[in-house]
């Protein structure tokens, strides 16, 4: 199988090496790391530990993800007609090691539940092409608890006594008078961890079906620890991945969403995440290698957003971007339409952040193709939540850490959105 994620990841124009390649300057506005500083954002330093901060996991060394065996098949002619089913299966076999489910080509509308003590699963596409496969369903975080029942559990999809019923009524047991929220609205939502998913497209179908306001639509939604995503689809518009650190549901955190008491771990790469605002967001620590953010304005006419980090305070590694492709369309590549991120000022309620006090959204991209969609003079947007200004720290004295500043950082990108006009 061909697991690219999609044929735009097939048409790279990387140049070889670094020659001939502008160094951007390092100013407040886009700070750039030094060569030094840059040699300690590698995987290994964002994947040396995770779990709770109690009782932290070793380093994890991720390798590629098989795909040769299956233990359970979805699709016409397999064991069995949904993911979810498939999902149920593994995890009621009672067997603790890792399980395999293929997914036949096809489009399968509906949720997938994956809770914390399922086994370490990989769920694998069988396509040429990661768009072969699509796991689909339209979710908004304004819609009811009423059209959230009817939408992922039409047909009694999740059931009493089902692996995932406590995180199908985490959502649907909220108050009638309240919309889902941002950490309901996810197609696919993992609290698992050792969780490989490879070579499938997985869409939060409401898309361009609402208006340019605040629609939160999570396409993918991870919240347990070692999370490896390889030739991976995501597409949504505004949060389509919920890159996180999570807990069980519980009374006091009855999403399970914002976890302040451990890390998680994500891996992808070479896949196509697809989106407008804050579209890759979150409080995991995260390596994207060899993926492509693509960012669309046929929701709203208005600048992009990439990422937005919610890191830990405390902690000092976030999201890294290493040899990613940022891209646009058209309308966006003028006059710089895009920023690259910006932190998400959660308050000291949910994650324990206080501005200026403790640091916060961690990233750093480099080695990476950045095109004209960029606003080159000034790639990061005000802080989520707050709308704290952005603040760099240009000082080659600088403590990366300082809680006065921000902590997004470049090192040696290229393309025409790269380099301040």
């Amino acid at each position: 199988m061909n697991h690219l994620a999609s044929p735009e990841l097939a048409h790279r124009d990387a140049p070889s090496g670094t020659a001939g390649r502008l160094s951007p300057p390092n100013t407040a506005q886009r700070p750039q790391l030094s060569a030094a500083e840059a040699a300690a954002f590698v995987a290994a330093a964002y994947f040396a530990e995770g779990g709770l901060h109690a009782a932290p996991d070793g380093p994890w060394r991720p390798a590629a993800i098989a795909d040769s065996r299956a233990d359970f098949v979805v699709g016409p002619g397999g064991s069995h007609a949904s993911v979810q089913a498939a999902v149920n299966a593994a995890i009621r076999s009672g067997r603790v090691e890792r399980q395999y489910i293929h997914i036949l080509p096809g489009v399968y509308r509906g949720a997938v539940y994956i809770p914390a003590f399922a086994p370490p699963l990989s769920l694998v596409g069988c396509g040429c092409h990661g768009s072969d496969v699509r796991i689909e369903l339209c979710l908004d975080s304004r819609m009811t608890v009423a059209e959230y029942i009817q939408r992922v559990n039409p047909a009694a999809e999740f059931q009493p006594g089902d692996p995932a019923w406590h995180m199908y009524q985490a959502c649907a047991g909220r108050p009638d008078d309240k919309s889902i929220d941002t950490p309901s609205a996810a197609v696919f939502w993992s609290q698992a961890s050792d969780l490989q998913l490879k070579n499938f497209s997985i869409v939060n179908s409401q898309l361009d079906t609402v208006d340019g306001s605040t629609h939160q639509a999570v396409a993918l939604r991870s919240d347990g620890d070692r999370c490896q995503l390889e030739g991976l689809r995501l597409i949504s518009r505004q949060d389509t991945f919920f890159c996180n650190a999570g807990e069980a549901p519980r009374a006091a955190n009855a999403m399970g969403a914002y976890a302040r008491d451990r890390d998680a771990r994500v891996l992808a790469t070479e896949c196509y995440i697809e989106g407008d605002t804050d579209y890759v967001f979150g409080s995991a620590s995260a390596v994207f290698q060899r993926c492509e953010f693509h960012s669309v304005s046929s929701r709203r006419r208005a600048p992009t957003i990439v990422f937005a980090p919610d890191t830990h305070p405390g902690k000092r590694f976030g999201f890294l971007a290493l040899d990613c492709r940022f891209t646009a369309d058209a309308w966006l590549q003028q006059d710089g339409r895009s920023f690259l991120g910006r932190s998400w000022d959660q308050g000291a309620g949910n994650t324990g952040y206080l501005p200026g006090k403790t640091a916060n959204g961690q990233l750093v991209i480099r080695d990476s193709f950045i095109d004209a969609a960029c606003g080159a003079d000034s790639p990061w947007d005000h802080a989520a939540t707050t709308r704290r200004p952005h603040r760099g720290n240009a000082d080659p004295a600088r403590d990366l850490d300082d809680p006065g500043f921000n902590r997004l950082w470049e090192f040696n990108n290229y393309g025409p959105g790269a380099v301040a006009r």
